[in-house]
């Protein structure tokens, strides 16, 4: 059985990985200049030189073009890495903002160009659907790993699932607002603290301390 390093491994999956945006950027440059009903998925594979086979092993559908799977892996680096005493919505919202803050400004036009085609495409529902399942998934092992628990734990699934709703809520047909998404993890992390309006004000008049 021949001996596969680690370095080989670890070029093999740079080389996959560049090839993948290979692929991608061409697709986008494509979409611009004919529409995304106009590209077929020969074009897109002759415009980066892969075979119309490859293409497909790397995306399943020219819709998965659009899904921004290429973030999660470095989120989920900073999400281990970020403090200790950060709790796990605190440290996701860490990482979040690293991640972004080291986005250049012609990536994330090409980030929010993406974003605001794969709203606008019913064939991409499915796609996305599959991705948040995706990304409650690998959350989920995060946090396993982040809280030395089992990954098994129902607990972990249900707030990976949560940090998951609150990207979800926060893109539903629209690019993505980074503030409105760390609002929603503080409003998260703070128990999700929803009152009726004028709670905060009532309280306020009868006791002297304003509500938290």
């Amino acid at each position: 059985m021949p001996d596969v390093s680690a370095d080989n491994l670890g070029l093999r999956e740079r080389k996959k990985r560049r090839t993948r945006e290979a692929v991608r950027s061409a697709a986008f440059r494509l979409f611009e200049r004919n529409g995304y009903a106009n590209t077929t998925v020969e074009q897109i594979a002759q415009a980066s030189d892969v075979s119309p086979r490859t293409f497909f092993r790397y995306f399943p559908n020219k819709a998965a073009l659009l899904i921004p799977d290429h973030l999660m892996e470095p989120v989920v680096d900073l999400f281990l890495a970020a403090p200790a005493e950060l709790s796990p919505f605190a440290a996701y919202r860490y990482a979040l903002q690293r991640v972004f803050s080291g986005i250049a400004g012609h990536e994330w036009s090409d980030e929010i160009s993406r974003q605001q085609l794969l709203y606008t495409l019913p064939e991409a529902a499915g796609a996305l659907y599959n991705e948040y399942i995706h990304v409650i998934t690998v959350i989920t092992g995060a946090l396993a790993q982040r809280l030395d628990r089992p990954v098994d734990d129902p607990q972990l699934r249900i707030a990976a699932g949560a940090m998951t709703g609150v990207m979800m809520a926060a893109l539903h047909d629209t690019p993505m607002s980074p503030e409105l998404l760390f609002d929603g993890l503080d409003f998260l992390d703070a128990g999700l603290p929803l009152r009726a309006a004028g709670t905060e004000t009532r309280h306020v008049e009868s006791t002297g301390t304003i509500l938290r």
